[in-house]
């Protein structure tokens, strides 16, 4: 049975029992298995320590500067990329899932370690921000948690928490434009940079066709619109591409299954407010201090394991400086730092984790997953990625070739991202997907397949490393579009020629 990480101390079990299931959760998308998944949660685990703790003993340079560290969790979830990155270099990397792979060797991934005004809009801000207004910006747009809770375990005054999150929003919103008209760009990109930061204030602004044809074209500026959109609901999506990078969208959905399965869908701030959650999250902390910390390990492993090792497709390097801190106190109270210890935690016997499927994902492009509690269709769909190992059943449609699940990820005035799960009753030895998109609509990014277009026929055509599908599971692919209209429906699926079902 795999070892559990063992805390040294009460702020260790405080932190494994807040963190250890987001940490698990993005270490089964990275991985082929579940033994392979606690091994890097393991490991990730004891890295992340460490670097919280370097980042509270170390020094402060300087007047009106601070320690640079992103929030408990998205540190904890970037120790789980670079360990995976190590474990590529050290010839482990058959352990991790195949997208990864590939998405190690990237640009994309390059920026994220690169020189600081190349990485991601989104992962610079968030470093910008005090402590307490990350963590608190992080624990209700990424790990979707209900304000009365995030207040409970902050330590904030439920009264006043929307407000206080209103203010680190635009105050994220703000590092982000600052941080975006920093970056190397082009002439073309720098021209249309103010422009971009008005239009995105108001949401009932309407966006001028020059901009829009050069948001549809140039990444750095979409990603900065998504950056910058507080209103449209991009906000989940550019935190989790920018500072996880791969998977980030995947797993945002795994923190919103999460969630709801603890706290009960459709009441996302718990039976009672004025007693603990369901989850027991602050009650699982007392316990953890009072009576061991092993013990809440694996009720909180248990219980957020039942959600989110589910077969879904889909950081920051700790080590950036901080900008200047040219506001006053943060917004929330800063949570509580961590003690020094003399030693990192090390592995103690534990309760397996069940077993996952091995999902995969697009590539970062921020993109926000929905938070509605929406019951999922059969077969549960992954949100994006390529092909799975799951047998699954391909819908209430038995004489149907395939199954199609197709989702809008994200949208905004001149286009958007939406993503194809397809169920396939037979084993596939390469594939071809095609549908049609409305008049006026281009196809202008794809990954996971190669695309081609005719008039409003869109062929999707599987890449090497996903073209073998067995029988019963799921190919994934998504895409960038853009429109004309309001638009977003795509239809008239099919596989390999066959007519296929919509889920």
């Amino acid at each position: 049975m795999p070892d559990l990480p063992s805390p040294q101390d009460a702020a260790e079990a405080a932190l494994f029992s807040e963190c250890w299931d987001a940490v698990l959760s993005y270490a089964d998308l990275c991985t082929a298995g579940s033994s392979a998944a606690a091994e890097l949660a393991r490991e990730a685990f004891a890295e992340g320590i460490r670097d919280l703790r370097a980042a509270e003993s170390g020094s402060v340079r300087g007047t009106g500067r601070r320690s640079s560290r992103l929030p408990r969790i998205p540190l904890l979830l970037t120790a789980v990329r670079t360990t995976a990155a190590a474990w590529e270099k050290e010839g482990r990397g058959h352990k991790l899932d195949p997208d990864l792979r590939l998405w190690l060797h990237s640009d994309e991934a390059a920026r994220h370690t690169g020189p600081p005004l190349e990485r991601p809009i989104a992962l610079r801000a968030l470093r910008d921000l005090q402590q307490a207004d990350a963590e608190l910006l992080w624990l209700t747009e990424a790990e979707a948690l209900p304000l009365p809770l995030v207040a409970r375990r902050l330590g904030l005054d439920p009264a006043t928490t929307a407000d206080e999150l209103a203010q680190v929003a635009r105050l994220f919103r703000d590092r982000c434009h600052r941080n975006h008209l920093d970056s190397p760009m082009t002439a073309e990109c720098r021209s249309y940079a103010r422009l971009l930061d008005a239009v995105t204030r108001s949401p009932a602004a309407d966006t001028p066709e020059d901009l829009s044809r050069h948001l549809a074209t140039c990444r750095q500026c979409a990603e900065a619109a998504a950056c910058l959109r507080l209103n449209t609901g991009t906000l989940p999506g550019a935190l989790a591409g920018g500072v996880i990078g791969w998977g980030g969208l995947a797993y945002l959905e795994r923190r919103r299954r999460a969630a709801e399965a603890r706290l009960g869908a459709g009441h996302p701030d718990g039976p009672d407010g004025d007693h603990e959650d369901p989850a027991g999250e602050r009650g699982r902390k007392a316990r953890v201090v009072r009576h061991g910390p092993m013990a809440a390990a694996v009720v909180v492993s248990l219980l957020a394991l039942a959600v989110s090792l589910m077969p879904f497709g889909d950081g920051g390097d700790p080590g950036t400086p901080a900008a200047d801190n040219d506001r006053g106190g943060p917004v929330a109270a800063p949570a509580p730092s961590l003690p020094p210890v003399s030693a990192a935690p090390s592995g103690s016997a534990g309760a397996e984790a069940p077993e996952p499927s091995t999902p995969s994902a697009p590539p970062s492009r921020t993109a926000p997953s929905s938070r509605t509690a929406d019951p999922a269709p059969e077969p549960d769909p992954e949100p994006q990625g390529t092909s799975s190992g799951a047998p699954a059943t391909p819908g209430d449609d038995a004489q149907a070739a395939c199954l199609v699940d197709y989702d809008v990820l994200n949208q905004w005035p001149e286009g958007y991202q939406a993503a194809v799960t397809v169920t396939t009753r037979h084993a596939l030895d390469g594939w071809s997907v095609a549908f049609t998109v409305p008049e006026g609509h281009r196809v202008t990014h794809m990954w996971d397949a190669s695309s081609h277009q005719t008039d409003t026929r869109v062929t999707a055509t599987a890449a090497d490393y996903n073209a073998h599908v067995p029988a019963g599971a799921r190919l994934s692919f998504g895409f960038l579009t853009a429109r004309q209209g309001s638009d977003t429906r795509a239809s008239d699926f099919t596989l390999d020629g066959r007519t296929c079902a919509v889920a």
